[in-house]
């Protein structure tokens, strides 16, 4: 399916939104799950836009900035992998693989925002120096509408302006190629999650791990909901027993006080 002209703009103007959001890290609205999710329900398919926002939330679960290192967009990945799928009724799986050269293009157009956004600095210490506050603060949301006018022009050309070059290239694919994206896609959220492991993820936290997975994996549910709730439950059991421990260790402490304070050297052999 076509995406129409209204249906271009309105997903650069939520372009905006999340380039702004994403830009402050503010509600964290860029989130792929969030973008994908309203980018499908813009687009008509709100079904595809959940399936890809969890899809795409998973491969970026881990992918967090280290240094000079940027991962690629969330915000382009999640709007191009449900524009992608729904123009060309691949499975997201597929348009996961097809959306990164997107977020990388768009994520190298905010490394070089700044590097650029680096002369402001100087002009912005001048205003404050002479105390014209007005031209400050102008200068400090410059970069920000900047940003959001590139993810909105970014966004729209590739959504509406690209979109048939992109279901010709797609189309034109052979098998085994539509396929190795296929897979690529489907081990995308897998790596992401693994990612997320690799920081988050302590030995003695390692018998939850496996009962959620065991969970998940060989009991049947209609949802994921029940594993959910599971893991909440075990969260809170844990909540509850460490809380209970740092109780009593500083029931501890505050008796080893007392009872230093009740000897003195008097009281000595």
């Amino acid at each position: 399916m076509a995406v129409t002209l209204t249906q271009g703009v309105l997903i650069a103007i939520f372009a905006i939104i999340a380039g702004i959001d994403f830009w402050l890290e503010g509600f964290y609205i860029f989130r792929p799950m969030i973008v994908c999710t309203v980018t499908g329900f813009l687009l008509g398919d709100l079904k595809l836009g959940i399936i890809a926002g969890g899809l795409t939330e998973l491969a970026f679960a881990g992918l967090t900035p280290v240094g000079g290192t940027q991962p690629p967009n969330p915000i382009m990945a999640g709007i191009m992998t449900v524009v992608i799928a729904h123009t060309t009724g691949n499975s997201p799986a597929t348009a996961i693989g097809l959306s990164l050269p997107f977020s990388i293009l768009m994520q190298y157009i905010i490394l070089f925002c700044y590097s650029i956004f680096s002369v402001f600095t100087k002009k912005a210490d001048e205003y404050v120096a002479k105390g014209e506050f007005r031209k400050f603060g102008m200068i400090v949301l410059l970069p920000t509408v900047l940003v959001a006018l590139l993810y909105s022009a970014f966004s729209f050309l590739s959504v509406y302006g690209a979109q048939n070059l992109m279901k010709t290239l797609v189309n034109s694919m052979p098998t085994w190629l539509s396929h190795g994206f296929t897979i690529a896609g489907g081990i995308l959220p897998a790596v992401g999650f693994g990612l997320l492991l690799k920081s988050m993820l302590k030995v003695k936290y390692v018998p939850y791990l496996l009962l959620g997975f065991t969970a998940a994996c060989f009991i049947k549910f209609g949802n994921l909901m029940p594993v959910a709730i599971i893991g909440a439950s075990l969260a809170w059991i844990e909540y509850g027993r460490e809380k209970k421990e740092q109780e009593v260790n500083k029931k501890f402490k505050n008796m080893e006080k007392s009872l230093e304070n009740v000897g003195g050297e008097e009281d000595g052999i």
